[in-house]
Protein backbone atom coordinates (compact mmCIF):
# COMPACT_ATOMS: atom_id res chain seq x y z
CA UNK A 1 0.00 0.00 0.00
CA UNK A 2 1.12 3.69 -0.84
CA UNK A 3 2.64 5.57 2.15
CA UNK A 4 1.05 8.90 1.53
CA UNK A 5 2.68 10.79 4.11
CA UNK A 6 3.73 14.06 3.18
CA UNK A 7 7.45 15.19 3.87
CA UNK A 8 7.92 18.32 6.36
CA UNK A 9 8.75 21.31 3.75
CA UNK A 10 12.36 22.87 4.34
CA UNK A 11 13.08 25.68 6.74
CA UNK A 12 9.48 25.90 7.33
CA UNK A 13 8.86 27.31 10.83
CA UNK A 14 6.17 25.96 12.80
CA UNK A 15 3.22 28.50 13.39
CA UNK A 16 0.83 28.71 15.91
CA UNK A 17 -2.49 28.93 14.98
CA UNK A 18 -4.51 26.76 12.01
CA UNK A 19 -4.63 27.05 8.54
CA UNK A 20 -7.93 27.89 7.70
CA UNK A 21 -8.97 27.72 3.81
CA UNK A 22 -12.91 29.60 3.46
CA UNK A 23 -14.27 28.89 0.11
CA UNK A 24 -16.55 32.03 -0.72
CA UNK A 25 -18.94 29.68 -3.14
CA UNK A 26 -20.40 31.48 -6.35
CA UNK A 27 -18.37 35.18 -5.64
CA UNK A 28 -15.93 35.41 -8.56
CA UNK A 29 -14.76 38.47 -10.84
CA UNK A 30 -17.51 40.25 -12.82
CA UNK A 31 -17.60 42.90 -15.32
CA UNK A 32 -17.02 45.65 -12.31
CA UNK A 33 -20.26 47.68 -13.12
CA UNK A 34 -23.98 47.81 -11.45
CA UNK A 35 -24.19 43.81 -12.93
CA UNK A 36 -21.78 42.58 -11.10
CA UNK A 37 -23.29 41.51 -7.62
CA UNK A 38 -20.02 41.87 -5.64
CA UNK A 39 -18.70 45.35 -7.33
CA UNK A 40 -21.93 47.17 -5.86
CA UNK A 41 -22.49 45.47 -2.74
CA UNK A 42 -20.54 46.76 0.51
CA UNK A 43 -17.60 44.65 0.77
CA UNK A 44 -15.10 46.62 2.98
CA UNK A 45 -13.12 43.34 3.98
CA UNK A 46 -13.14 41.54 0.45
CA UNK A 47 -11.83 45.06 -0.89
CA UNK A 48 -8.97 44.81 1.38
CA UNK A 49 -8.24 41.21 1.12
CA UNK A 50 -7.63 42.12 -2.85
CA UNK A 51 -5.20 44.54 -2.12
CA UNK A 52 -3.25 41.94 -0.66
CA UNK A 53 0.15 40.98 -2.13
CA UNK A 54 -0.57 37.44 -1.79
CA UNK A 55 -3.49 37.58 -4.39
CA UNK A 56 -4.05 36.23 -7.72
CA UNK A 57 -6.97 35.39 -10.10
CA UNK A 58 -7.53 31.54 -10.83
CA UNK A 59 -9.35 29.87 -13.47
CA UNK A 60 -12.75 28.06 -11.94
CA UNK A 61 -14.18 26.42 -15.73
CA UNK A 62 -14.20 24.67 -18.78
CA UNK A 63 -10.32 22.99 -19.24
CA UNK A 64 -9.30 23.80 -15.86
CA UNK A 65 -12.03 21.87 -13.62
CA UNK A 66 -11.75 18.57 -16.49
CA UNK A 67 -14.90 19.90 -18.52
CA UNK A 68 -14.45 19.75 -22.03
CA UNK A 69 -14.46 23.64 -23.31
CA UNK A 70 -13.66 26.94 -21.92
CA UNK A 71 -17.31 27.65 -23.25
CA UNK A 72 -18.73 25.17 -19.86
CA UNK A 73 -19.26 27.12 -16.72
CA UNK A 74 -17.94 25.80 -13.57
CA UNK A 75 -19.82 24.22 -10.66
CA UNK A 76 -19.47 23.53 -7.23
CA UNK A 77 -18.93 20.17 -7.90
CA UNK A 78 -15.80 20.07 -10.17
CA UNK A 79 -14.88 23.03 -8.02
CA UNK A 80 -14.32 21.07 -4.88
CA UNK A 81 -12.84 18.29 -6.86
CA UNK A 82 -9.88 19.97 -8.14
CA UNK A 83 -9.80 21.71 -5.27
CA UNK A 84 -9.80 18.57 -3.04
CA UNK A 85 -7.42 16.56 -5.58
CA UNK A 86 -5.00 18.96 -6.65
CA UNK A 87 -5.02 17.16 -10.48
CA UNK A 88 -7.72 17.76 -13.12
CA UNK A 89 -9.81 14.96 -13.59
CA UNK A 90 -12.10 14.51 -16.83
CA UNK A 91 -15.51 15.61 -15.66
CA UNK A 92 -18.96 14.50 -15.66
CA UNK A 93 -20.20 16.75 -19.27
CA UNK A 94 -16.86 15.28 -21.01
CA UNK A 95 -16.77 11.62 -19.46
CA UNK A 96 -20.27 10.89 -20.69
CA UNK A 97 -19.87 12.21 -24.07
CA UNK A 98 -16.29 10.18 -24.60
CA UNK A 99 -18.83 7.10 -23.61
CA UNK A 100 -21.24 8.21 -26.28
CA UNK A 101 -18.32 8.83 -28.82
CA UNK A 102 -16.93 5.45 -27.92
CA UNK A 103 -19.82 3.46 -27.75
CA UNK A 104 -18.87 2.47 -23.86
CA UNK A 105 -22.09 3.97 -22.60
CA UNK A 106 -23.27 1.37 -24.49
CA UNK A 107 -21.72 -1.19 -24.13
CA UNK A 108 -22.00 -2.11 -20.08
CA UNK A 109 -24.21 -4.75 -18.37
CA UNK A 110 -26.67 -2.10 -17.64
CA UNK A 111 -27.85 -1.33 -21.27
CA UNK A 112 -27.74 -5.01 -21.86
CA UNK A 113 -29.89 -5.71 -19.10
CA UNK A 114 -32.46 -2.47 -20.30
CA UNK A 115 -32.27 -3.78 -23.74
CA UNK A 116 -33.78 -7.03 -22.52
CA UNK A 117 -36.30 -5.75 -20.53
CA UNK A 118 -37.57 -3.10 -23.12
CA UNK A 119 -37.66 -6.69 -25.56
CA UNK A 120 -40.02 -8.44 -23.30
CA UNK A 121 -42.56 -5.65 -23.12
CA UNK A 122 -41.46 -3.43 -20.61
CA UNK A 123 -41.11 0.53 -21.31
CA UNK A 124 -37.51 2.64 -21.24
CA UNK A 125 -38.41 5.90 -18.66
CA UNK A 126 -35.78 8.69 -18.88
CA UNK A 127 -35.96 11.47 -16.07
CA UNK A 128 -33.36 14.10 -15.97
CA UNK A 129 -33.11 17.88 -16.84
CA UNK A 130 -33.80 19.25 -20.22
CA UNK A 131 -31.05 21.73 -21.31
CA UNK A 132 -28.06 22.35 -22.80
CA UNK A 133 -26.66 24.33 -19.45
CA UNK A 134 -24.02 20.83 -19.18
CA UNK A 135 -23.81 21.62 -15.53
CA UNK A 136 -26.37 18.49 -14.29
CA UNK A 137 -27.32 17.01 -17.75
CA UNK A 138 -26.48 17.89 -21.52
CA UNK A 139 -29.49 17.29 -23.57
CA UNK A 140 -27.48 15.96 -26.65
CA UNK A 141 -26.90 13.09 -23.96
CA UNK A 142 -30.69 12.40 -23.81
CA UNK A 143 -30.87 12.46 -27.70
CA UNK A 144 -27.97 9.92 -28.10
CA UNK A 145 -29.95 7.66 -25.44
CA UNK A 146 -33.06 8.33 -27.76
CA UNK A 147 -31.48 7.29 -31.00
CA UNK A 148 -30.07 4.76 -29.63
CA UNK A 149 -33.29 2.91 -28.07
CA UNK A 150 -34.71 3.63 -32.45
CA UNK A 151 -31.20 1.33 -33.15
CA UNK A 152 -31.66 -1.55 -30.47
CA UNK A 153 -35.30 -1.22 -31.19
CA UNK A 154 -36.90 -0.26 -28.07
CA UNK A 155 -40.74 -0.12 -28.63
CA UNK A 156 -41.56 2.36 -25.94
CA UNK A 157 -39.68 5.29 -24.11
CA UNK A 158 -41.54 7.77 -21.75
CA UNK A 159 -39.12 11.08 -20.69
CA UNK A 160 -39.84 12.65 -17.60
CA UNK A 161 -38.39 16.27 -18.42
CA UNK A 162 -37.16 18.49 -16.06
CA UNK A 163 -37.27 22.33 -16.99
CA UNK A 164 -33.81 24.02 -16.00
CA UNK A 165 -34.15 28.00 -15.62
CA UNK A 166 -30.51 28.24 -13.35
CA UNK A 167 -28.22 26.95 -15.37
CA UNK A 168 -29.76 28.61 -18.47
CA UNK A 169 -32.02 31.32 -19.77
CA UNK A 170 -34.26 31.96 -16.65
CA UNK A 171 -37.67 31.37 -18.88
CA UNK A 172 -35.96 28.75 -21.75
CA UNK A 173 -38.03 25.94 -21.43
CA UNK A 174 -39.22 25.66 -24.60
CA UNK A 175 -36.45 26.21 -26.45
CA UNK A 176 -36.05 22.44 -25.34
CA UNK A 177 -38.99 20.76 -25.19
CA UNK A 178 -40.20 21.93 -28.18
CA UNK A 179 -37.89 20.70 -30.55
CA UNK A 180 -37.91 17.28 -28.44
CA UNK A 181 -41.41 16.97 -28.70
CA UNK A 182 -41.04 17.43 -32.64
CA UNK A 183 -38.26 14.60 -32.18
CA UNK A 184 -40.35 12.67 -30.80
CA UNK A 185 -43.05 12.97 -32.83
CA UNK A 186 -40.44 12.00 -35.76
CA UNK A 187 -39.72 8.80 -33.53
CA UNK A 188 -43.40 7.48 -33.60
CA UNK A 189 -43.39 7.85 -37.26
CA UNK A 190 -40.41 5.48 -37.13
CA UNK A 191 -42.29 2.91 -35.38
CA UNK A 192 -40.69 3.84 -31.36
CA UNK A 193 -43.62 5.06 -29.34
CA UNK A 194 -41.55 7.79 -27.70
CA UNK A 195 -43.77 10.54 -25.81
CA UNK A 196 -42.78 13.09 -23.05
CA UNK A 197 -44.81 11.93 -20.00
CA UNK A 198 -43.94 14.24 -17.21
CA UNK A 199 -42.34 17.54 -15.83
CA UNK A 200 -41.60 20.30 -13.46
CA UNK A 201 -38.60 22.90 -12.19
CA UNK A 202 -35.79 21.45 -10.94
CA UNK A 203 -35.87 23.23 -7.57
CA UNK A 204 -39.79 22.22 -6.49
CA UNK A 205 -39.48 18.59 -8.80
CA UNK A 206 -37.26 15.69 -8.16
CA UNK A 207 -33.51 17.73 -7.46
CA UNK A 208 -33.21 17.86 -4.13
CA UNK A 209 -29.68 17.48 -2.46
CA UNK A 210 -28.24 16.54 0.95
CA UNK A 211 -31.72 15.96 2.33
CA UNK A 212 -32.75 19.30 2.39
CA UNK A 213 -36.39 19.14 1.42
CA UNK A 214 -37.65 15.28 0.62
CA UNK A 215 -41.06 16.81 -0.17
CA UNK A 216 -39.42 17.64 -3.92
CA UNK A 217 -38.31 14.48 -4.69
CA UNK A 218 -41.89 13.15 -3.10
CA UNK A 219 -43.46 16.00 -5.89
CA UNK A 220 -41.42 14.03 -8.67
CA UNK A 221 -42.30 10.61 -7.44
CA UNK A 222 -45.49 11.76 -7.37
CA UNK A 223 -45.44 13.16 -10.82
CA UNK A 224 -43.28 10.88 -12.72
CA UNK A 225 -43.77 7.49 -10.99
CA UNK A 226 -47.97 7.56 -10.31
CA UNK A 227 -48.82 10.07 -12.76
CA UNK A 228 -50.41 12.13 -10.29
CA UNK A 229 -50.59 15.61 -10.69
CA UNK A 230 -52.29 18.62 -13.33
CA UNK A 231 -52.78 16.91 -16.47
CA UNK A 232 -51.96 18.47 -20.40
CA UNK A 233 -51.75 17.41 -23.49
CA UNK A 234 -48.80 17.81 -24.07
CA UNK A 235 -45.38 19.44 -22.42
CA UNK A 236 -45.43 22.60 -24.75
CA UNK A 237 -48.95 22.93 -24.02
CA UNK A 238 -48.34 22.63 -20.08
CA UNK A 239 -44.97 25.49 -19.99
CA UNK A 240 -47.13 27.97 -22.38
CA UNK A 241 -49.93 27.91 -19.66
CA UNK A 242 -47.94 27.89 -16.64
CA UNK A 243 -46.46 31.45 -18.41
CA UNK A 244 -49.69 32.47 -18.97
CA UNK A 245 -51.01 32.28 -15.49
CA UNK A 246 -48.19 33.61 -14.14
CA UNK A 247 -46.00 35.80 -16.12
CA UNK A 248 -43.40 35.77 -13.03
CA UNK A 249 -42.44 32.31 -13.98
CA UNK A 250 -39.47 31.30 -14.35
CA UNK A 251 -38.52 27.38 -15.22
CA UNK A 252 -36.95 26.53 -12.30
CA UNK A 253 -40.20 26.65 -10.01
CA UNK A 254 -42.63 25.75 -12.25
CA UNK A 255 -44.93 23.27 -10.59
CA UNK A 256 -44.98 19.63 -11.50
CA UNK A 257 -47.39 18.52 -14.69
CA UNK A 258 -48.28 15.22 -16.05
CA UNK A 259 -48.99 14.60 -20.06
CA UNK A 260 -52.30 12.52 -19.94
CA UNK A 261 -54.53 11.71 -23.03
CA UNK A 262 -57.75 12.75 -21.25
CA UNK A 263 -57.29 11.64 -17.92
CA UNK A 264 -54.90 8.62 -18.25
CA UNK A 265 -51.35 9.45 -18.09
CA UNK A 266 -49.20 8.07 -20.93
CA UNK A 267 -46.15 7.46 -18.76
CA UNK A 268 -46.88 5.98 -15.32
CA UNK A 269 -43.99 3.68 -14.29
CA UNK A 270 -44.77 0.08 -13.50
CA UNK A 271 -43.58 -3.68 -13.28
CA UNK A 272 -40.81 -4.26 -15.56
CA UNK A 273 -39.98 -0.90 -16.20
CA UNK A 274 -36.45 -0.10 -16.88
CA UNK A 275 -35.66 4.29 -15.74
CA UNK A 276 -32.58 6.13 -16.53
CA UNK A 277 -31.69 8.82 -14.70
CA UNK A 278 -29.77 10.85 -17.28
CA UNK A 279 -27.91 13.54 -14.94
CA UNK A 280 -24.56 13.21 -14.92
CA UNK A 281 -23.76 15.21 -11.73
CA UNK A 282 -24.53 13.68 -8.32
CA UNK A 283 -25.83 15.84 -5.72
CA UNK A 284 -29.35 16.34 -7.04
CA UNK A 285 -29.30 12.53 -8.32
CA UNK A 286 -29.10 10.87 -4.90
CA UNK A 287 -32.34 10.90 -3.61
CA UNK A 288 -34.23 10.08 -6.26
CA UNK A 289 -32.50 7.37 -6.65
CA UNK A 290 -32.44 6.00 -3.33
CA UNK A 291 -37.00 6.16 -3.77
CA UNK A 292 -35.56 3.74 -6.77
CA UNK A 293 -33.35 1.43 -4.96
CA UNK A 294 -34.12 1.36 -1.12
CA UNK A 295 -36.59 -1.55 -0.23
CA UNK A 296 -36.74 -0.18 3.34
CA UNK A 297 -37.26 3.76 2.46
CA UNK A 298 -39.52 5.99 4.52
CA UNK A 299 -38.99 9.80 3.60
CA UNK A 300 -42.09 9.59 1.93
CA UNK A 301 -45.16 7.19 1.05
CA UNK A 302 -44.52 5.63 -2.30
CA UNK A 303 -47.62 4.97 -2.21
CA UNK A 304 -46.48 2.08 -4.69
CA UNK A 305 -43.04 0.88 -5.42
CA UNK A 306 -43.01 -0.44 -9.01
CA UNK A 307 -40.02 -3.61 -9.76
CA UNK A 308 -38.00 -1.44 -12.23
CA UNK A 309 -34.41 -1.59 -13.41
CA UNK A 310 -33.34 1.36 -12.44
CA UNK A 311 -29.67 3.25 -13.61
CA UNK A 312 -28.04 6.41 -13.45
CA UNK A 313 -25.91 7.94 -16.23
CA UNK A 314 -23.40 7.58 -13.62
CA UNK A 315 -22.47 6.31 -10.13
CA UNK A 316 -23.03 9.07 -8.08
CA UNK A 317 -21.82 8.34 -4.32
CA UNK A 318 -18.74 5.50 -4.70
CA UNK A 319 -19.12 4.93 -1.42
CA UNK A 320 -22.65 4.14 -0.59
CA UNK A 321 -22.73 2.41 -4.18
CA UNK A 322 -25.71 4.73 -5.52
CA UNK A 323 -27.25 3.77 -7.66
CA UNK A 324 -26.25 0.33 -7.93
CA UNK A 325 -26.45 0.34 -11.98
CA UNK A 326 -25.25 2.99 -14.11
CA UNK A 327 -24.05 3.35 -17.57
CA UNK A 328 -20.85 5.70 -17.46
CA UNK A 329 -17.95 5.26 -15.34
CA UNK A 330 -16.99 7.63 -12.70
CA UNK A 331 -13.82 9.65 -12.87
CA UNK A 332 -11.35 7.60 -10.32
CA UNK A 333 -10.22 10.18 -8.22
CA UNK A 334 -7.18 9.02 -5.54
CA UNK A 335 -4.93 10.37 -3.73
CA UNK A 336 -6.91 13.34 -2.02
CA UNK A 337 -5.43 16.17 -0.07
CA UNK A 338 -7.65 14.89 2.77
CA UNK A 339 -5.84 11.26 2.42
CA UNK A 340 -2.79 12.58 2.28
CA UNK A 341 -3.63 14.70 5.55
CA UNK A 342 -4.76 12.12 7.56
CA UNK A 343 -1.62 9.94 6.96
CA UNK A 344 0.69 12.84 7.66
CA UNK A 345 -1.30 13.26 10.80
CA UNK A 346 -3.05 16.89 10.19
CA UNK A 347 -6.03 17.12 12.18
CA UNK A 348 -8.85 18.65 9.97
CA UNK A 349 -12.11 20.19 10.50
CA UNK A 350 -14.67 20.97 7.75
CA UNK A 351 -18.03 22.78 7.74
CA UNK A 352 -20.94 24.28 6.18
CA UNK A 353 -24.94 24.33 5.69
CA UNK A 354 -26.64 21.99 4.14
CA UNK A 355 -26.24 23.18 0.92
CA UNK A 356 -23.09 23.14 0.78
CA UNK A 357 -21.57 20.28 3.31
CA UNK A 358 -21.26 17.68 0.69
CA UNK A 359 -18.77 20.13 -1.19
CA UNK A 360 -16.40 20.55 1.47
CA UNK A 361 -16.92 16.61 2.08
CA UNK A 362 -18.17 14.21 -0.36
CA UNK A 363 -16.71 16.09 -3.54
CA UNK A 364 -13.38 17.71 -1.65
CA UNK A 365 -12.47 14.33 -0.69
CA UNK A 366 -13.37 12.65 -4.34
CA UNK A 367 -17.04 11.78 -4.51
CA UNK A 368 -16.37 9.88 -1.62
CA UNK A 369 -18.81 10.16 1.64
CA UNK A 370 -17.63 9.43 5.20
CA UNK A 371 -14.43 10.34 7.06
CA UNK A 372 -11.09 9.62 5.72
CA UNK A 373 -9.91 8.99 9.16
CA UNK A 374 -12.47 9.62 11.97
CA UNK A 375 -10.12 10.02 14.51
CA UNK A 376 -7.91 13.39 12.89
CA UNK A 377 -11.57 14.61 10.77
CA UNK A 378 -14.24 16.66 12.03
CA UNK A 379 -17.13 17.25 9.69
CA UNK A 380 -20.07 19.52 10.78
CA UNK A 381 -23.47 20.31 8.63
CA UNK A 382 -25.24 23.41 9.66
CA UNK A 383 -28.96 22.44 8.41
CA UNK A 384 -30.34 24.66 6.05
CA UNK A 385 -33.64 26.72 5.57
CA UNK A 386 -36.42 25.05 3.66
CA UNK A 387 -37.34 28.04 2.12
CA UNK A 388 -36.56 30.32 -1.21
CA UNK A 389 -33.37 31.49 -0.76
CA UNK A 390 -33.98 35.14 -1.93
CA UNK A 391 -36.25 35.04 1.36
CA UNK A 392 -33.22 34.90 3.66
CA UNK A 393 -30.34 35.57 1.52
CA UNK A 394 -27.94 35.61 5.10
CA UNK A 395 -28.85 31.89 5.30
CA UNK A 396 -26.65 30.12 7.89
CA UNK A 397 -23.57 31.98 7.74
CA UNK A 398 -23.49 33.75 11.14
CA UNK A 399 -24.10 30.33 12.54
CA UNK A 400 -21.15 28.45 10.46
CA UNK A 401 -18.81 31.71 10.98
CA UNK A 402 -19.49 31.54 15.33
CA UNK A 403 -18.82 26.98 14.75
CA UNK A 404 -15.56 28.32 12.53
CA UNK A 405 -13.96 30.35 15.15
CA UNK A 406 -15.02 28.08 18.06
CA UNK A 407 -12.52 25.82 16.22
CA UNK A 408 -9.67 28.39 15.79
CA UNK A 409 -10.23 29.03 19.31
CA UNK A 410 -10.13 25.56 20.70
CA UNK A 411 -6.81 25.01 19.16
CA UNK A 412 -7.83 20.90 18.07
CA UNK A 413 -7.59 21.85 14.81
CA UNK A 414 -3.98 22.05 12.32
CA UNK A 415 -6.85 22.80 9.33
CA UNK A 416 -10.28 24.09 8.86
CA UNK A 417 -12.16 24.30 5.95
CA UNK A 418 -15.34 26.04 5.55
CA UNK A 419 -18.18 27.13 2.43
CA UNK A 420 -20.54 30.09 2.74
CA UNK A 421 -22.92 29.10 0.31
CA UNK A 422 -24.54 32.49 0.01
CA UNK A 423 -22.94 34.10 -3.23
CA UNK A 424 -24.26 30.55 -5.11
CA UNK A 425 -27.43 29.92 -3.52
CA UNK A 426 -29.04 33.23 -3.83
CA UNK A 427 -27.07 34.51 -6.99
CA UNK A 428 -29.20 31.30 -8.13
CA UNK A 429 -32.26 33.53 -7.79
CA UNK A 430 -31.72 36.50 -9.66
CA UNK A 431 -33.00 38.86 -7.54
CA UNK A 432 -30.49 41.70 -6.84
CA UNK A 433 -31.38 43.26 -3.69
CA UNK A 434 -30.76 39.52 -1.98
CA UNK A 435 -27.60 38.79 -3.80
CA UNK A 436 -26.10 42.01 -2.39
CA UNK A 437 -27.32 40.90 0.84
CA UNK A 438 -26.15 37.99 0.58
CA UNK A 439 -22.76 38.77 -0.42
CA UNK A 440 -22.46 41.62 2.32
CA UNK A 441 -23.39 39.07 5.00
CA UNK A 442 -20.36 36.63 3.44
CA UNK A 443 -17.90 40.10 3.62
CA UNK A 444 -19.58 40.11 7.34
CA UNK A 445 -18.77 37.09 8.63
CA UNK A 446 -15.40 36.89 6.90
CA UNK A 447 -14.53 39.59 9.01
CA UNK A 448 -15.24 38.35 12.11
CA UNK A 449 -13.52 34.66 10.66
CA UNK A 450 -10.43 36.74 10.18
CA UNK A 451 -10.43 38.44 13.62
CA UNK A 452 -10.09 34.64 14.92
CA UNK A 453 -7.46 33.14 12.83
CA UNK A 454 -5.83 36.67 13.32
CA UNK A 455 -5.70 36.35 17.46
CA UNK A 456 -4.77 32.51 16.94
CA UNK A 457 -2.13 33.33 15.17
CA UNK A 458 -3.34 31.48 11.97
CA UNK A 459 -3.16 31.79 8.03
CA UNK A 460 -6.20 32.12 5.94
CA UNK A 461 -6.47 30.67 2.54
CA UNK A 462 -9.77 32.66 0.76
CA UNK A 463 -10.75 31.77 -2.70
CA UNK A 464 -14.24 30.29 -4.18
CA UNK A 465 -15.32 27.37 -6.74
CA UNK A 466 -16.86 29.31 -9.28
CA UNK A 467 -18.85 33.10 -9.90
CA UNK A 468 -22.59 33.77 -9.82
CA UNK A 469 -22.96 36.68 -7.53
CA UNK A 470 -20.39 37.92 -10.01
CA UNK A 471 -23.13 38.48 -12.85
CA UNK A 472 -26.57 39.65 -11.64
CA UNK A 473 -28.10 39.94 -14.92
CA UNK A 474 -27.71 40.65 -18.78
CA UNK A 475 -28.50 43.25 -21.12
CA UNK A 476 -29.66 42.87 -24.41
CA UNK A 477 -31.35 45.64 -27.10
CA UNK A 478 -32.07 47.58 -23.67
CA UNK A 479 -33.97 45.04 -21.71
CA UNK A 480 -32.18 43.21 -18.64
CA UNK A 481 -33.10 39.59 -17.80
CA UNK A 482 -31.92 38.13 -14.42
CA UNK A 483 -28.98 36.22 -14.80
CA UNK A 484 -29.21 32.53 -12.68
CA UNK A 485 -26.12 30.83 -13.75
CA UNK A 486 -22.68 30.35 -12.91
CA UNK A 487 -20.35 32.21 -14.70
CA UNK A 488 -17.39 31.91 -16.71
CA UNK A 489 -15.92 34.53 -14.64
CA UNK A 490 -12.28 34.12 -12.50
CA UNK A 491 -12.53 33.85 -8.71
CA UNK A 492 -10.00 34.75 -6.04
CA UNK A 493 -7.32 33.28 -4.28
CA UNK A 494 -6.39 35.14 -1.24
CA UNK A 495 -3.89 34.46 1.29
CA UNK A 496 -3.78 36.40 4.35
CA UNK A 497 -0.43 35.05 6.44
CA UNK A 498 -1.36 36.71 10.38
CA UNK A 499 1.57 34.55 11.84
CA UNK A 500 4.26 35.89 10.45
CA UNK A 501 7.02 32.94 10.69
CA UNK A 502 7.62 32.33 6.93
CA UNK A 503 8.00 34.34 4.15
CA UNK A 504 6.13 33.35 1.33
CA UNK A 505 6.13 35.01 -2.12
CA UNK A 506 3.62 34.25 -5.35
CA UNK A 507 4.98 31.16 -7.70
CA UNK A 508 4.25 33.35 -11.02
CA UNK A 509 2.33 30.29 -12.05
CA UNK A 510 0.78 31.29 -15.49
CA UNK A 511 -2.86 30.53 -16.06
CA UNK A 512 -3.45 29.39 -12.61
CA UNK A 513 -6.63 27.36 -11.55
CA UNK A 514 -8.43 25.83 -8.77
CA UNK A 515 -6.58 22.76 -8.63
CA UNK A 516 -2.90 24.68 -7.85
CA UNK A 517 -4.92 25.24 -4.26
CA UNK A 518 -4.32 21.50 -2.68
CA UNK A 519 -0.38 22.04 -3.27
CA UNK A 520 -0.70 25.81 -2.20
CA UNK A 521 -2.50 24.79 1.25
CA UNK A 522 0.51 21.89 1.78
CA UNK A 523 2.62 24.34 1.55
CA UNK A 524 0.90 26.50 3.94
CA UNK A 525 0.91 23.89 5.87
CA UNK A 526 4.77 23.06 5.76
CA UNK A 527 4.54 19.79 3.52
CA UNK A 528 5.89 18.98 0.46
CA UNK A 529 3.41 18.56 -2.02
CA UNK A 530 2.49 15.60 -3.83
CA UNK A 531 4.60 15.32 -6.87
CA UNK A 532 1.96 14.69 -9.38
CA UNK A 533 -0.08 17.96 -7.54
CA UNK A 534 -0.37 21.04 -9.89
CA UNK A 535 1.92 23.17 -8.62
CA UNK A 536 1.52 25.78 -5.70
CA UNK A 537 0.65 29.11 -6.24
CA UNK A 538 3.23 30.35 -3.56
CA UNK A 539 6.40 29.20 -2.62
CA UNK A 540 8.70 29.21 0.39
CA UNK A 541 11.29 31.90 0.80
CA UNK A 542 14.28 32.06 3.33
CA UNK A 543 15.16 35.57 2.07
Amino acid sequence: MKDNTLLPLNNFKKIKGPLVAVVLDGIGFGKDDGSDGVKVSYTPTLDKLFKEPLFTRLKAHGTAVGLPTDDDMGNSEVGHNALGAGRVFAQGAKLVSEAIASGAIFSGTSWSVIENRCGAGGTLHLIGLVSDGNVHSHIDHLYAILNRCEESRIARVRIHGLLDGRDVGATSALDYFAPLEHHCAEMQKRGCNCRIASGGGRMVTTMDRYGADWTIVERGWNTHVLGSGRMFSSATEAISTYYEEDPGMTDQYMDPFVIADGTEPVGTIADGDSVVFFNFRGDRAIEISRAFEDQEFSHFDRQRYPEVFYAGMMEYDGDTKIPANYLVEPPAIDNTLGEYLCASGIRSFAISETQKFGHVTYFWNGNKSGYIDANLEKYVEIESDKLAFDLKPWMKAAEITDLVTEAIRSGRYDFIRVNYANGDMVGHTGVEPAIRIAVETVDLCLSRLLAAVEKAGGICLITADHGNADCMWTQKNGVRSPMVAHTLNPVPLIVKDYAQANRFLMAGIPEPGLANVAATLCVLLGLQPPGDYEPSLLELTTS
